[in-house]
Parts: C-alpha cells; structure tokens; sequence
C-alpha cells in the first residue's frame, strides 16, 4: 500500500459490556413495596394509636364502678346534723341516687347499722307505689323530708330527701337486709330514688360538694 492510500477495511471490534447481576429477591421486594408515608402522617397515626391502645401504665389499678361511669356524685355534708353526711348520685337522665356517705356518722357506732325503717313521719315509705312513665302516685319532697330511720345498736338517725324532688322508690330490700348499709352503702345500700326538676336541681346544686372537695373536707381517700 502506497503513501496516502486509505484501507478502508479496518475492522472495528467492539467488546459487549458484562451482563448486569440479577437483582436479589430483597431488591425486588423494595422496589415493587408502597413509598413509605411522610413524617407528618407517621406522628397522626402514633397519636391515634395512642388513643385507641392506651399505656397500660396509665391504667387504673381496677376497673370504673357502675357509679363511676354512670353517676356524677355529689355530697352533702352535715344535712341539718352534724355528721349526717349523704351523697347524691346524679344520672344524665335527671335521677338522683340518696344514701349514706362513708363518713355518717351511724357508721361510727358500734357494731354499725342494724335496722331501717321506712316508717317515719305520717306515712310508710315504703307503701309508695309509683306506676308508669308519668310516675303516677309520686310524692314530692322537700329537701329536709324523711325518708328513713337508720338504727344502730344505741342510737337512730334520720336520713332526709337532700333534694327537692318527686320520691320515685325506697330501697325496700334494707328493710330485711340493713347490713348493706355497712358493706355497700354506696351501691346496692343506697337509700331512695328521687327526680328533681331541673330548676330545682340548679338550685340544690349549689350548696353540694364535688368528690374532690367532699374528700378533701373529710380527709378520706
């Protein structure tokens, strides 16, 4: 070949690139998995979490009464004698729950409560007889009315309606079983019934104490 020719027929090899390596399965789960959520979502659904599964730290040692749950409470300390300290239950319905605080001072006597008469006053209490939805046959109350006698070995007390209100029942079954007072006077040993009307309940409510301030009054737990 003379000076100057061009061989045209310079053969070019071109060398393929190594195959790439086949993706793990743990890369390909990545790759086909969802975008993970923003920051902002993530914080919403920990608050939420939060309120659906509480801290079990935060939990109570045992479980809300009925009472709890249901009732508001409230009480009267010292209703017109020392000492005759009564708690009313309030329901969201209007109802009103009268019985013995712990502090009354029938459970001071020896030996606690042994009797209760419902036959005070110019009546039998626990002769009313209140039928329907109108609660035919009520009898309304003024605050300082009877209800009941509460004996001890030595001495009775009075324990009074508290509210002014129309009496719905008595606890009969303390008649027969006046140890409830002692064990559940909070519950099963409750006194009366009784529905007050709203502007009377207003009124009432007044001169009533919150648990936290009966508790602190009488310094009980």
């Amino acid at each position: 070949m003379e000076h100057g020719d061009i061989n045209n027929n310079v053969r070019v090899t071109v060398q393929n690139s190594p195959p790439l390596p086949p993706l793990e399965e743990q890369e390909l789960q990545q790759l086909t998995e969802p975008l993970p959520k923003s920051f902002q979502e993530d914080e919403q659904d920990e608050e939420l979490r939060k309120l659906l599964i509480p801290d079990v730290r935060d939990l109570p040692l045992a479980p809300p009464s009925a009472v709890e749950t249901n009732f508001v409470s409230y009480f009267s300390p010292d209703f017109i004698k020392e000492g005759h300290d009564q708690y009313i239950y309030r329901h969201a319905n209007g109802l009103c729950v009268i019985g013995l605080a712990p502090t009354h001072i029938a459970f001071k006597d020896s030996g606690g409560v042994t009797a209760v008469d419902f036959n005070v006053g110019k009546s039998d209490r626990s002769s009313f007889k209140v039928t329907g939805k109108r609660k035919k046959n009520a009898q309304f109350f003024e605050p300082n009315s009877a209800l009941c006698k509460v004996c001890t070995k030595d001495n009775s007390y009075i324990v009074r309606c508290s509210v002014k209100g129309s009496l719905l029942e008595v606890n009969d079954r303390l008649i027969k079983q006046p140890e409830l007072l002692n064990t559940v006077a909070h519950r099963e040993g409750y006194i009366a019934i009784v529905m007050p009307k709203a502007a009377d309940w207003l009124k009432v409510k007044e001169s009533l104490l919150s648990l936290e301030e009966y508790k602190r009054l009488r310094e009980v737990h």
